[in-house]
């Protein structure tokens, strides 16, 4: 097996969080999912993300679940393969109820936008010239 990035997020509601993730074109792997944590496919065989209710990720910890909306402990940044790739998933995340905090940003040699997911998590989207 080689290594893969598989990140926590705790979620309000499982089935919108779904729902969101799935209108960017992420996957879900069932065989790994059940009513209190869904396996979302980023990157296949490389990337993924376990979306958690916030109870059940609240098993795993003894600290306080950050309220994403209030405070940001982590920005996931994900790179794409063109500044088309980025506007793209901006475009489907807004649509799918995301906040965008900023324009792009293109620098020549690289261009960058994000966006807050329905929880709170801001999410980095970059490409960078070859």
């Amino acid at each position: 097996m080689h290594k893969q990035i598989i990140f926590n997020l705790p979620v309000k509601d499982l089935d919108k969080s779904k729902a969101f993730f799935a209108a960017l074109g992420f996957t879900f792997n069932q065989q790994f999912s059940n009513e209190q944590a869904a396996f979302m496919i980023i990157v296949e065989d490389s990337i993924q993300a376990m979306l958690m209710t916030e109870d059940f990720f609240k098993s795993f910890t003894n600290k306080a679940v950050a309220q994403a909306k209030e405070a940001n402990e982590v920005i996931i940044c994900l790179s794409c393969e063109s500044p088309q790739e980025i506007d793209s998933l901006i475009a489907k995340a807004a649509a799918a109820g995301a906040r965008i905090p900023h324009p792009p940003e293109d620098h020549g040699f690289m261009y960058d936008q994000g966006f807050e997911d329905i929880d709170g998590h801001l999410w980095n989207l970059v490409w960078m010239a070859p």
